[in-house]
């Protein structure tokens, strides 16, 4: 981590309520915000402090400055990606072509019950459909470019085009290029641009929407030791870093999509704080994703349950996350979590 010459450095959190008079509406969003959380970070600790939007006249003028420009940054209306509509929830639907993903593995990896997969997605109401051919999920072997290229460019060939994004859930620039040729819509890169510098050079030459997901190393190691300062404060600079390479490599930043990365390279306790705080990262002025879907830690936080047996935590999640407006939602249920927030909207 790498501190202002001063010693400290600000974040600040929006805390969602109900509309007031000196409310400040989240971009791009039907959330208010009239009081903030003001982290500073500093080599020997952490400070926090809620404070009303009134009050930050009152901070020091160097705060002031930065917490005024994080305001700024949340209260601005997201860039519309390639077709991606901001202002309602956004669906990615899971669709996996490999023999080993933790939920669906080999269900699908056959190209037949491949399209029959993205056409149920789609019919459920799936706004993108994610589709991946390499597993990501904890001590997951790595499978060659060549091997990725063979399971995911026939599918994306032959799925019938209709009124749905496309997206390629790769770290590969290889497959990136080869799907790009076919008709991808979005990258969702789950190294977070740190597998290959090749990466910005397929991005910025495609122009396409891309999501920076974090984590800390590949997935057959990614859940050994496991260390952070603080997990929260940690990824937030993590993405820091990886929008200015964006900057350097000259790509365009309305492009970026933001993922915390829950449950890779994370403890339950960790996922958890990433989750309930994941409102930070609106002060980085990006579209947020939430992946949450089935995951090891519902399961563990829920007496063991399997993981066809994690619905129900899985939309709890996407719930929470609504109220924290985080846009875009990647979840293995369309129609279920389409009908919980159906539902949650209206109560």
């Amino acid at each position: 981590m790498k501190l202002p010459r001063n010693g400290s450095k600000f974040y600040v959190r929006p805390i969602f309520s109900k509309k007031k008079s000196n409310s400040i509406l989240l971009g791009s969003s039907n959330l208010y915000f009239s009081d903030i959380e003001l982290i500073e970070r500093s080599k020997k600790k952490i400070k926090k402090q809620v404070i009303s939007l009134r009050d930050i006249e009152n901070l020091p003028n160097r705060t002031n400055k930065i917490v005024k420009e994080k305001i700024k940054a949340i209260k601005k209306p997201l860039s519309k990606a390639s077709r991606i509509n901001f202002k309602k929830p956004c669906i990615m639907g899971i669709l996996n072509v490999t023999p080993d993903s933790f939920y669906d593995g080999g269900k699908y990896s056959s190209k037949e019950s491949a399209i029959s997969q993205f056409n149920k997605l789609v019919d459920e109401g799936a706004d993108i459909v994610d589709i991946g051919g390499e597993s990501t999920r904890p001590g997951a072997k790595k499978i060659s470019f060549q091997e990725e290229i063979k399971r995911v460019i026939p599918v994306i060939k032959a799925i019938p085009r209709k009124n749905v994004l496309i997206s390629l859930d790769s770290r590969k620039p290889e497959v990136m290029d080869k799907a790009v040729k076919v008709g991808i819509n979005l990258v969702n890169d789950v190294s977070g641009l740190r597998y290959s510098k090749k990466t910005f050079n397929i991005l910025k030459k495609n122009k396409l929407p891309f999501v920076i997901m974090h984590s800390i190393s590949d997935p057959q190691n990614m859940q050994k030791d496991i260390k952070y300062d603080d997990v929260l404060l940690d990824v937030y600079d993590f993405f820091e870093s990886q929008i200015e390479k964006c900057k350097k490599n000259s790509i365009n930043l309305s492009n970026i999509i933001l993922d915390p990365g829950i449950g890779f390279g994370k403890t339950v306790k960790q996922n958890l704080k990433l989750i309930s705080n994941i409102a930070l990262f609106h002060s980085l002025g990006f579209p947020i994703l939430l992946g949450t879907s089935r995951k090891s830690f519902i399961g563990k936080l829920s007496r063991n349950t399997l993981n066809n047996e994690r619905l129900g935590g899985s939309i709890a999640t996407v719930l929470y996350g609504l109220t924290q407006g985080v846009q875009i939602f990647r979840v293995h249920d369309v129609q279920e979590t389409i009908q919980a927030i159906k539902i949650f909207s209206k109560i």
